[in-house]
Order: C-alpha cells, then structure tokens, then sequence
C-alpha cells in the first residue's frame, strides 16, 4: 500500500457500529522484525559460525517460497480487493485502463528501444518509493509531522532504500568499484537520514509518535547494516515484511466492515457458504493463487503454447502478469484509500 496520505485522515472519525479499527499499536508491533532480524543475525554470527549466511539465497527470488510468501500475494490481494467489488473497479476503471495503457506501451513495447538496466531500474525505483511511502504515510498520522520534515524523512529512506536495493540485486552486474560506490552514498544516505531523524523528532510531541518515527528510520538502518554484512535475504526481507503485514492489515479489516454482515461479492458469498471466517479468506486466496502462479504459471503457459503454437514465451506469468500487476498495484494503492475513495470508508483508526 501506498499514498499521497491515504491513512492520514483525522483518528477521530464517527465510530460506527460494529466496525473493526487499524490498531496503530498493531502496526507499530510489526516492526519487531528489526530486532528479531538482529538477533538471529548475532547467534548465527557468534553460535552458528555463519551457516545460515551460507545457505540464505544472495536474491530472495532464488527461493520461490520467497515471492511466495512476501510481494505477489498483497499485490494479488490488491487487485482481488479492487475487482470482485464492482462498485470500486467502476469507480476507477478510466484509470485502470490508461494506466494499463501506460505500462504496455512503456515495459511492453518500450522494452524493445529501451535498455533493460533502464526498465529494472525504474521498477526498483517504484518499488521501493511505494514500500516506504506506505510506512512514512501512515507514521505521519502519528507524529503529526510538518510537512517538510515528514518529506524530508521520506525522501531521504527512498533514497538510500533505492541505493541498499541496487546494491542487493545488482550486485552480480557491478564491477568492485561500482558496488564500493553504491555502498558509499547508502552510508552517507543511511547517516543523513539517522541526522534528520534526531533533528526531526522535536516536532513529535508524543512518545508514541516518536517510536514510529524511529521504527522507519530503523527499517532503513537495519536492512542497510544487513546488506553491508551480504545478509542480503534478511535485508529485503525486514521492509519487505513490514509492508506486506501492513497492507493486509488494511486489507482484512476493510473486508471485515465491509462483507462480515452481508457479504456483497461472490467471493465473500461463497466463502460464508464455506464456512470461512472473514478475516481468512483475502489472505488465503491471494496465497493460493500466489503460489500456484509461482510455481505453475509459466509451465502450464508453455504447455498451452507448445500445443498450439510449437514455441514457448520465457516467464509470461513470474515476468508479465504478475509484473503488471505489480506496477498496477503500486499505481492504484496511491489513491484507493484517499478520503472520498469508496474503500476508505471502510477503514477507521484506534491506538
């Protein structure tokens, strides 16, 4: 998820009847990654002389279970969310369809003008710019940051987020001294965002709202020490888990509010008939459907193409489908859940 300032409206809306809340407690408590991640870290450094550094992937989509578990099912679960819901793929379907215009033309058909390293570069620039607007956006309600210094703190995490992400999953296509300099501007990066953060955090009056603060800037810190230590797994792994637990979050207590009464789409319908709870049905079909586009979709495309057509089409599932909806989702998170989107009144907050 991500946004202008989706999460941003007042605390204080009407409390409806029977309305489940986004705890900010909740999200806060995701964070324990970054200590769990250390600690692991420390007893694999001093216990288990580096065995789990040994056997990590040095990419984490080395390990299918990895896209699995962390990026495709949210991302899947986004556009589950916005389609099954007529109303809302009414609501958005103008830009839904120039947006899928604009991907086509640019990643589509621009991918045969434009460099490769050009198009990935762009994608992780996205990527990284959405993970970190979601946490900045929803830790801002909190810290009732000026503006500029909550789009300072922002920009400064996308920044050396940009850099950590480079250095992870290009590392096999720089030379020694590229890696050495993207190393240097992440620590310079890393260490500016640390300065911001304590000449920032006097404009937070409460605890709480620093401890947010702090939590952000933390994810960077971590996953950057992670990467400097060639913990590559465990540094995409602490962001990247933060964000995905964050969205769902969102995702199930809107479906929560929305269907839990009066399911009022086929998949809810059908889920109530089933017997599943509410709160399990967004997360395990995502999962489901994740799983079976990772570890079957591109087989079973192949198949279908070798039948009819003698030929196959490289990754048309890992590398098409689930990269436009990547690029979809990274689109429209930023404003279904603006206020006067038909999502954002589902969603209310507590402390």
């Amino acid at each position: 998820m991500s946004a202008s300032n989706p999460f941003l409206q007042p605390v204080q809306e009407p409390l409806l009847d029977n309305k489940l809340a986004v705890s900010f407690k909740v999200l806060l408590g995701l964070y324990l990654i970054i200590p769990l991640s250390i600690v692991v870290y420390i007893i694999d450094q001093y216990y288990w002389g580096n065995y789990l550094k040994s056997i990590l992937p040095s990419r984490p989509e080395h390990f299918i279970i990895f896209q699995i578990l962390f990026g495709t099912p949210h991302i899947i679960a986004s556009a589950i969310m916005l389609t099954s819901n007529k109303e809302y793929f009414q609501f958005y379907k103008v830009k839904l369809l120039v947006m899928t215009s604009l991907i086509t033309l640019l990643f589509g058909i621009g991918s045969l003008f434009i460099p490769y390293m050009v198009l990935y570069v762009t994608a992780a620039c996205w990527t990284v710019y959405h993970v970190f607007k979601q946490q900045h956006g929803i830790a801002k309600g909190v810290c009732r940051l000026p503006d500029w210094a909550f789009c300072w703190l922002l920009w400064m995490s996308v920044s050396a987020g940009i850099f950590i992400y480079i250095g992870v999953f290009l590392k096999n296509s720089l030379g020694v001294q590229e890696t050495e300099w993207v190393k240097m501007i992440a620590f310079v990066l890393v260490a500016g965002l640390i300065l911001s953060s304590i000449l920032c955090q006097r404009h937070i009056q409460t605890t709480f709202g620093k401890c947010f603060m702090w939590s952000n800037t933390l994810l960077i810190v971590s996953s950057f020490y992670m990467y400097t230590q060639q913990y590559y797994f465990l540094a995409i792994l602490i962001p990247r888990l933060v964000h995905d637990a964050t969205a769902y979050v969102f995702y199930v207590t809107h479906d929560y509010n929305k269907h839990h009464l009066n399911p009022q789409n086929a998949l809810f319908k059908y889920a109530k008939h089933c017997r599943l709870h509410v709160f399990i049905v967004l997360p395990l079909f995502s999962f489901a459907l994740a799983f079976v586009l990772q570890a079957y979709g591109d087989e079973w495309v192949n198949m279908i193409t070798r039948f009819f057509f003698d030929s196959e089409i490289r990754k048309t599932v890992t590398l098409g489908i689930i990269g436009y909806l990547s690029l979809m989702h990274y689109y429209t998170e930023a404003f279904t859940w603006q206020a006067g989107s038909p999502l954002r009144k589902y969603i209310r907050f507590s402390k």
